[in-house]
């Protein structure tokens, strides 16, 4: 069983910047943010592995980096020159090393003034 509690979301101006976490207990493997705006489907932001491979949606190539430590269990999307077309629910996506399960966070808000 894999808990992800995030934390970091907020309101910021158009080109403002933001820094989401999220911290896990349980051993996992690779770790990623997700997001969902009103009326939309969930859709990928970036994934970071153990390993440190990462893959981001173009979307946000450019603008977000997602990293985590290892030593705290802890992973985190810096978003940069946010857009309005950034406003969602991020929600923090986790797979366990022991299990191969799926978990997911409870979601952060993130909204960004237009």
């Amino acid at each position: 069983q894999v808990q992800l509690v995030e934390s970091g979301g907020g309101l910021v101006q158009p080109g403002g910047s933001l820094k989401v976490s999220c911290v896990a207990s349980g051993s996992i493997f690779s770790m990623g943010w997700y997001r969902q705006a009103p009326g939309k489907q969930r859709e990928l932001v970036a994934t970071v592995t153990i390993t440190g491979n990462t893959k981001y949606a173009d979307a946000v190539k450019g603008r977000f980096t997602i990293s985590r430590d290892n030593a705290k269990n802890t992973g985190y999307l810096q978003m940069n020159s946010l857009k309005p077309d950034d406003t969602a629910v991020y929600y923090c996506n986790a797979k366990s090393s022991i299990t191969g399960g799926n978990y997911w966070g409870q979601g952060t808000q993130v909204t960004v003034l237009s």
